[in-house]
């Protein structure tokens, strides 16, 4: 009887050698002619022990890492595929508390199942959100996802529903679905995560948003810098479209929804909704006007459900649990789960998902374990480039979308990056500005000058010049780029520089 071992195939994984150390475990086995069953599964999302190598035992899965290729002999020796000690023991995989302690419902079967396996995601409870919605009216479909009171987790946290409903009462001969997969946030990697590691669970999302709002056409607009991702949603893809969960007659419902993934060229501007759907139209991605709303007039003109990935993969279990057993999870208008991921300075990072309600600081030190350098946290910027500065004293922020409006900061993507008390602020805060000039899609006048202004004149306060009339000048600069910007990209880059600036002045030249 062959024994089950798992290596990931997630990309954090391969760049820290899963696949030489795959390939050394078969060689292994074969030499001392044992029997396994090598299943190259997702990440669990503890990167600091990636490539993280798991058995299959009587008692459940122990897990063993970091793994170096150095270490496959000793592991053998060591009897690992019966679960044997070793010094890279790190014991039934379930019980790591890193782990342990979340509440995994998007990422339910990620770093458990083969992600390319359709015979695996269906053991494990997949496509049960379809079989449930293809019972269903569009109506009643949108009801559930409106009551689970899933909002959008690229970051602007619009209700679906909402968004759904809208585009189910639009008229329209053709609808469509775009799933927003082009995360650019630094600090984030959920997405890629959900693309890779369980590609099965978005392919169903978007089938049953197809189902609740008459679209028939879906397409993955994914960042071309996502070469894995691609590989395995185009597998998945052809494989449900083989067993009949895509296609003309779904599961012989007679309801029809098509999926094809579409790369972007790397343009940051293109996570915005319309200048990602000038894009995916074959144009240049530049900011559209609204109103008209995508909803109304999207994709080719057409009433579109624009959502992120997490947003997607997140409707079958909804679909498949019911609307209210996801919003017992959370709190206040934050409900149900965030998919968190710890980047930076961190000694833990990785991908924590837990209900809206805990805080900063827990997440930073129970989860993330402090400083990788071992110095101080100084601060942390959460939502991705655009998001604020947060300093050690808003460490008790809870995490839900009020609580971080109501200190003038984003939760965003869910991105955390940390660094430690030898960050120069002011250098982070010029970094924003140029960020922003480099991105920008140039349509409008304070993002495309502003950003460039803006970076000089933060250059000129780190030089010391003219402080009393340049910290001004930054200051309506960031007024002129948050009010007068067709998008988030301008009208959010005064959050990092504006937080810099009031919460660390000092870095700057200013005394208090």
């Amino acid at each position: 009887m062959s024994i089950t071992v798992y290596v990931p195939r997630d990309s954090s994984a391969i760049s820290l050698g899963a696949n030489r150390i795959a390939a050394a475990i078969a060689q292994e086995a074969q030499k001392r002619s044992i029997d396994i069953k090598l299943v190259r599964n997702g990440s669990r999302g503890l990167f600091w022990l990636e490539p993280l190598v798991e058995v299959e035992t009587a008692q459940g899965r122990i897990a063993y890492g970091p793994v170096q290729v150095s270490d496959v002999t000793s592991l053998f020796d060591a009897n690992f595929i019966q679960g044997g000690e070793h010094a890279l023991s790190l014991g039934l995989t379930e019980e790591i508390a890193y782990l342990k302690k979340q509440e995994r419902l998007t990422f339910a079967r990620v770093g458990i199942t083969d992600p390319v396996s359709l015979e695996d995601y269906l053991s494990h409870d997949g496509y049960r959100g379809l079989a449930n919605a293809l019972k269903l009216t569009p109506e009643e479909i949108v009801k559930q996802v409106t009551d689970s009171g899933l909002r959008g987790r690229g970051g602007a946290a619009f209700p679906t529903g909402i968004k759904w409903n809208t585009v189910l009462n639009a008229h329209g001969d053709q609808k469509y679905i775009v799933c927003n997969a082009d995360e650019g946030d630094s600090g984030t990697f959920s997405d890629r995560m959900i693309m890779e590691d369980d590609p099965f669970v978005l392919i169903e999302g978007m089938t049953i948003a197809g189902l609740a709002v008459g679209a028939t056409q879906g397409y993955i607009y994914l960042r071309v810098e996502y070469p894995h991702a691609y590989d395995a949603l185009n597998e998945a893809i052809t494989k449900a479209h083989a067993a009949g969960y895509l296609g003309d007659n779904i599961q012989g419902s007679g309801k029809k929804f098509e999926l094809e993934v579409r790369l972007g060229a790397g343009a940051y501007i293109c996570g915005e909704e319309t200048s990602l759907l000038e894009s995916l139209e074959g144009k240049r991605g530049l900011v559209r006007f609204k109103p008209p709303l995508p909803a109304i007039s999207g994709l080719f003109g057409k009433p579109t459900v624009i959502n992120n990935v997490i947003s997607l993969a997140t409707v079958p279990i909804i679909l498949d649990k019911g609307g209210e057993f996801y919003r017992n999870f959370g709190m206040g208008r934050s409900r149900g789960t965030l998919p968190i991921q710890l980047a930076g300075n961190i000694k833990h990072a990785g991908l924590v998902e837990l209900a809206f309600g805990l805080t900063l600081r827990e997440l930073l030190y129970e989860y993330g374990g402090g400083s990788a350098t071992g110095r101080p946290i100084r601060a942390v910027q959460v939502g991705g480039p655009l998001g604020a500065y947060l300093p050690e004293s808003q460490f008790d922020t809870l995490v839900d979308y009020e609580s971080f409006a109501a200190i003038w900061a984003v939760l965003g993507h869910g991105g955390i990056v940390v660094f430690d008390d030898t960050v120069d602020m002011a250098e982070m805060a010029r970094y924003s500005m140029e960020f922003c000039a480099i991105e920008s899609c140039g349509k409008c006048t304070p993002c495309r000058i502003g950003s460039t202004r803006g970076r000089e004149v933060i250059e000129d306060i780190m030089a010391g010049k003219e402080l009393a009339k340049n910290v001004p000048l930054l200051r309506d600069l960031c007024n002129t780029l948050l009010n007068g910007s067709l998008c988030a990209l301008g009208g959010m880059t005064p959050y990092p520089v504006l937080s810099a600036l009031n919460h660390f002045p000092e870095d700057f030249g200013i005394t208090q």
